[in-house]
């Protein structure tokens, strides 16, 4: 996979395909929205899907970790999909976090469908700061005059036109002060980039970086409307 980088100022975070962001000068990995256990906690509702989410978003952050060696994971909220969550981890996903968690410090964020998960290792926090990086769980429509932000929560997705078909991926969304990521778990939806609860929070107009198999595909907002008209 080849990752993509952004410049937010005079710091450079790398953009992976597999929907995740790494910052080398703190050798720090940002991941959103794990939604770790939806499918059980779906099936308690009714609604069965098959259980082996949670397994195959640990498989691909492990894949992550051992590719970059972070010094911190950041999870940025809503790493589990309800509030009983962390207690229905079978014995194997559970020693798993635990696995990553001796090579990397985990930094949980909470978000609107979870806190603090029980007995996991690392620090949980509403936000973390670190260098010129706020990290929050839902991006807030006013920032500081010096303050990046890097969230989630809206699980970002936009759509394009190939090979004569209509495309929709998960996505980054970033403009100058602002960085949006996909949501990581395996089972989550989306939301597209042009609803105004994303739009909103970038005035000046948003750069995309739509996931691709083994790299990333960056438009313009403008560019993907263009595109919308075509199709």
């Amino acid at each position: 996979m080849t990752a993509a980088p952004i410049h937010f100022r005079e710091e450079r975070l790398m953009l992976d395909p597999a929907g995740a962001a790494f910052w080398p000068a703190r050798r720090l990995l940002i991941v959103a929205d794990l939604h770790f256990e939806k499918s059980s906690s779906l099936a308690a509702r009714g609604a069965l899907l098959p259980p082996y989410d949670t397994k195959a978003t640990l498989e691909r952050l492990n894949r992550l970790v051992r590719l970059y060696r972070p010094a911190k994971v950041i999870a940025l909220g809503d790493s589990f999909h309800d509030r009983e969550a962390a207690n229905r981890l079978a014995r194997e996903d559970r020693a798993r976090i635990e696995a990553m968690a001796r090579e990397a410090q985990f930094i949980w964020i909470s978000g609107n469908h979870d806190t603090q998960p029980t007995g996991l290792p690392g620090l949980s926090s509403a936000v973390y700061r670190e260098g010129p990086f706020t990290f929050r769980h839902e991006a807030q429509p006013h920032l500081g005059p010096r303050e990046i932000e890097i969230s989630g929560h809206f699980h970002p997705k936009a759509s394009i036109d190939a090979r004569a078909k209509r495309v929709s991926r998960p996505c980054f969304v970033a403009d100058g002060n602002r960085l949006m990521l996909p949501a990581f778990g395996a089972y989550a939806g989306g939301l597209d980039v042009r609803d105004p609860a994303i739009a909103r929070l970038f005035p000046r107009g948003l750069r995309v970086f739509l996931l691709g198999q083994d790299q990333l595909f960056s438009f313009a907002l403008e560019q993907l409307g263009r595109m919308a008209e075509v199709a």
